[in-house]
């Protein structure tokens, strides 16, 4: 196994009262990549976060942690992941810091100066000894992945860790990700339903329906899109598939993966089918659209 692969989902398959939760789905996350998980409601993304922490057992197939198959060799796998799901729960007349000690004396080999690290890391140092019942839920939501980060782990599992954050708390959140995958080479998996923010946060997205993976996207490597706005826009992406073009109708416009140079090739080529051109302008294809093309216009939960 390559050692830069931290987590491998290798053609899972679950099964429960006959029915298919999850089927043949494989996917890697390789250390210090954040990944989105995306899909409709009931596509199987809860599901599949609880075989990869090992809540539920695969039918078939296995998820493999840092070389650890997670059925076989539970403990040793699970010990290089940390796991936040929404909002977290402390004892809320401890402080952050004895919230943190007590989860750190329940875990093998983490000492003072970890929890001091992670303190920092996540910008906790002016809240750490106050007590938790007085904290916002962004600084719930951080002292959660404090936590989750206290042993180590070299994967970290988020499922709507910015749910009910102000968008001043979303962006420091990312922010906060970002950071944590670059400084301590963390691989993150993050579940959320703000596609803009998955967007912005994620190296690559992975998107499940039916408990089926049916599109995994490189975001760094989305197309660009030409868009032109015409006077008719079905007989223009006729013309333009044709010509074979890839094509997109958006009202009166089109997006045609067309590259510059072939701008003016287009533009000639309505000029003698009768079809007017109003504006042309380069429009990279958002996520928003990868994700109801892939699949087809499902809305996500």
């Amino acid at each position: 196994m390559d050692s830069a692969i931290v987590l491998g989902v290798q053609r899972v398959t679950k099964k429960m009262k006959q029915q298919t939760l999850v089927e043949d789905l494989s996917f890697q996350l390789r250390s210090g990549e954040i990944v989105g998980l995306l899909g409709p409601n009931g596509a199987g993304k809860t599901t599949t976060m609880k075989l990869i922490v090992g809540l539920l057992a695969p039918t078939e197939g296995d998820v493999r942690i840092k070389g650890h198959s997670i059925t076989k060799n539970r403990s040793q796998a699970l010990a290089h992941v940390g796991v936040m799901v929404e909002a977290p729960s402390f004892y809320p007349y401890f402080s952050g810091y004895d919230n943190l000690l007590y989860y750190a004396r329940m875990m093998d080999g983490v000492e003072i100066e970890r929890i001091e690290e992670v303190v920092e890391l996540l910008g906790l140092t002016e809240a750490i000894h106050k007590k938790t019942g007085t904290y916002s839920l962004g600084m719930k939501q951080r002292l959660g992945i404090a936590q989750a980060l206290l042993h180590r782990p070299q994967l970290l599992i988020l499922d709507e860790p910015t749910n009910g954050l102000d968008p001043a708390g979303i962006r420091e959140m990312r922010d906060y990700l970002k950071q944590i995958a670059k400084e301590e080479g963390t691989a993150i998996l993050v579940s959320s339903h703000l596609l803009a923010e998955i967007e912005l946060m994620c190296e690559r997205v992975i998107i499940i329906q039916n408990g089926v993976c049916i599109e995994q996207y490189d975001l760094s490597a989305a197309p660009v899109y030409t868009a032109f706005a015409v006077s008719e826009a079905a007989a223009a992406a006729r013309l333009l598939t044709e010509a074979g073009y890839t094509v997109r109708v958006k009202g009166d416009s089109l997006l045609a993966a067309v590259e510059r140079q072939d701008v003016p090739a287009v533009v000639r080529l309505f000029a003698e089918s009768g079809i007017d051109l109003y504006e042309i302008a380069p429009a990279k294809q958002n996520l928003e659209d990868m994700f109801l093309q892939a699949t087809g216009g499902n809305v996500i939960v």
